[in-house]
């Protein structure tokens, strides 16, 4: 019997643990990446070193492939139509990806489905921003390149109207500038799902996600305290959104939770999440096993928790770079904490892991994963 090949556009971690989740599964993977010492490329044995914005070098991997999937969402949208065209099934597809690929299409499609999000309107110039501000009640307004963005890049908040007229670079981007409120949010919440070619989806418990610098510190399932008809709002919200969209694969809807109780959509991945990597351990199945499952049409996991808590802490590159050394300490001190590291070269503020710590006591399980991840890149040295 012949088993599929998945082919993945990307390199990185999400690569890398989805591979993972498809080794027991004996799914052959393909891997494009920008370079050998990419995260996946050190692990997946089939690796074409090509770019990914090339749609010759497209074409050439994907002849080798039966179905193609990303770890980002930075292959250009008419490359994925041409692979379309010539009959390679791309999951997602491009008329769904292009949704987490432009700010300013998502934006406008989801208005149009009634889903709530913050206000918001293409700018033009700097003066633009200030009309902007004004039409919806004054500055401070979020400001973000409608491509490109990730992790806090190709982000700014201008407080008043002298910062918006010093603001020319997203500007100077040569892409379009989306203007939003900045929203006075209780919380980040996520809710990640995922969905099928023939329609059947499941949902993960809604998580809280929180920030640091605009890179995600810490994810903790479920989000504590939301209530109960707020998390099946939320994820009845994600459901949506992938079938009207026709999503296939992993979805994740960032969302803000409103200090009046509502959830204002923020963002869209239509990938393996990092809001989604506590499912390693703490769900019966993996976002990444899910996503597979997905993308070959195969019946979808059981997303619900392994445990009453789960938390997971991602390991920022600081001035450690030897992390192997703490592997010792934490591993004696807390014999269920699980390490997951990518093997990127530690880097200050770079993702290079995470940690899960999963229980029933949450301050205990969120203690452990913030203790371990902190000793990892050296921040405590005890």
């Amino acid at each position: 019997m012949t088993f599929p090949v998945v082919g993945m556009v990307g390199g990185g971690q999400l690569a890398r643990m989805t591979h993972e989740a498809g080794i027991p599964l004996g799914i052959r993977f393909r891997l494009l990446s920008d370079t050998r010492q990419d995260s996946a490329a050190q692990a997946v044995q089939d690796v074409v070193i090509g770019d990914y914005r090339d749609l010759a070098t497209l074409r050439a991997f994907a002849k080798g492939c039966d179905v193609i999937t990303f770890d980002h969402e930075h292959v250009p949208t008419e490359h994925l139509r041409a692979l379309e065209a010539d009959g390679v099934p791309v999951r997602p597809g491009p008329d769904a990806l292009v949704h987490a690929q432009d700010k300013g299409v998502m934006r406008a499609r989801l208005t149009e489905l009634g889903v709530p999000c913050p206000r918001h309107r293409v700018v033009a110039d700097p003066d633009d921003v200030v009309r902007f501000a004004a039409e919806t009640g004054g500055f401070p307004v979020v400001l973000k390149t409608v491509r490109g963005g990730y992790d806090g890049k190709g982000v700014w908040v201008v407080p008043d109207a002298a910062s918006a007229a010093a603001t020319t670079a997203p500007f100077r981007a040569g892409v379009a500038v989306l203007a939003e409120e900045k929203v006075d949010f209780a919380r980040e919440l996520a809710a990640n799902v995922v969905r099928s070619p023939h329609g059947q989806a499941v949902a993960y418990p809604v998580v809280e996600s929180v920030q640091a610098g605009g890179v995600c510190d810490t994810v903790i399932a479920p989000a504590p305290d939301l209530p109960d008809d707020l998390a099946l709002a939320a994820q009845q919200l994600a459901l949506r959104v992938a079938a009207d969209l026709d999503v296939t694969g992993h979805l994740a809807v960032e969302l803000f939770e409103t200090r009046d109780g509502r959830v204002l959509v923020n963002e869209l991945a239509m990938r393996p999440h990092n809001s989604g990597h506590w499912t390693q351990d703490g769900a019966v199945t993996s976002q990444f096993a899910n996503h597979l499952r997905a993308v070959l049409d195969l019946p979808l996991g059981d997303p619900r928790p392994r445990a009453r808590w789960t938390v997971m802490a991602n390991v920022l590159g600081g001035d450690f770079p030897d992390m192997y050394q703490g592997y010792l300490h934490c591993m004696a001190r807390d014999p269920k904490l699980k390490i997951h590291m990518y093997g990127k070269d530690v880097k200050p503020g770079r993702k290079v892991g995470h940690v899960t710590t999963y229980g029933d006591d949450l301050d205990d399980v969120r203690e452990r994963a913030r203790h371990a991840a902190d000793y990892l890149r050296g921040v405590i040295t005890e």
